[in-house]
């Protein structure tokens, strides 16, 4: 992840500044952003409800998770529940500034951050002690350490009513079909179907440029976009990237599944880059087409990494 991560500051993308938008009737967006320097965020959707506002993903960086209570205060409306997608930091770094805003806000998430804090999260504090230490760059010191107060956080950043089930659900006292897939891109990744709009909202069981593979069991990602296109959504909104039409989606499942189908074959590394960049390519700005080649290059070698950490990362 921290490798990932790094990548990811490199790359300047003009379609990824913030921005807010209303996609449906009472969904709005704000944008995630991969901004230079900085690491990124994941996209945030603020749902109005009966009872206020449900928020899906909080980000990770104030500003971004400012853009959220400041739509909030502009509606006059409480922030009443956040859903949580998983728990990567740049999908649940927010939930300690919502929490001080709003005391009695419901958070809904699995329960895969507990073990995540004993595990991958642990290992990455080690890792940005280390970088730390070794580092003489005041702004880097600085967002080093705003990413290890994100993980000293975890009790604010946890959830209090744990998603165990998929089905339907009140949320906000707005109905929900809440999806739960274990095993995917997390051990645990919760989406969301408003069946009034027509929107799904997948969190990073869908991502732009690219699939983030570095905590994912790829099989059972690849059924859990199959169960996501069952639905029937018109817009699906992904946890990085603009929303995609049905349409849109079904390519990059294809570009997914195609890639799977390369890693696991003799071909050549290069040629299951060259199959998802081609596959995905109307999906991804010309302009991003040489860092998603970059990003690619570090997936499909996790892709076929050892069978024993792969069996690990599905449950096994």
């Amino acid at each position: 992840m921290l490798r990932r991560l790094l990548l990811l500051l490199v790359v300047i993308c003009a379609s990824s500044a913030f921005a807010q938008s209303e996609i449906a009737p009472g969904i709005r967006l704000v944008r995630g952003a991969f901004v230079p320097g900085t690491q990124p965020d994941g996209n945030s959707i603020v749902i109005t409800a009966p009872d206020g506002l449900v928020v899906f993903d909080t980000g990770r960086r104030p500003e971004h998770t400012q853009k959220i209570l400041d739509l909030a205060a502009a509606e006059k409306q409480p922030i009443v529940a956040v859903v949580n997608s998983h728990w990567h930091l740049d999908h649940i770094g927010g939930n300690e500034l919502v929490r001080r805003a709003f005391p009695d806000v419901k958070i809904y998430a699995s329960g895969a951050l507990a073990e995540a804090r004993t595990g991958f999260l642990a290992r990455y504090h080690g890792q940005l002690e280390e970088a730390l230490q070794k580092s003489s760059d005041p702004a880097e010191q600085s967002r080093t350490r705003a990413e290890l107060h994100l993980i000293d956080a975890a009790d604010q950043l946890a959830p209090n009513v744990v998603i165990e089930s998929a089905g339907e659900r009140q949320i906000g006292g707005r109905t929900f079909q809440v999806g739960l897939e274990t095993h995917a891109v997390t051990a645990g990744d919760v989406w969301l179907l408003d069946r009034a709009s027509g929107v799904v909202i997948a969190g990073d069981l869908v991502t732009l440029p690219a699939p983030f593979l570095d905590t994912a069991c790829p099989a059972r990602w690849e059924a859990s976009l199959a169960k996501l296109s069952a639905t029937g959504f018109d817009l699906l909104v992904p946890g990085h990237g603009p929303p995609l039409t049905h349409r849109q989606f079904e390519t990059y499942r294809t570009a997914f599944s195609t890639l799977l189908r390369c890693t696991s074959s003799d071909a050549p590394k290069e040629t299951c880059i060259d199959g998802w960049v081609g596959g995905a390519s109307t999906l991804i700005p010309t302009s991003e087409r040489a860092f998603t080649r970059r990003l690619m290059s570090y997936y499909v070698d996790l892709l076929r990494r050892p069978e024993a950490e792969r069996a690990k990362l599905c449950g096994k």
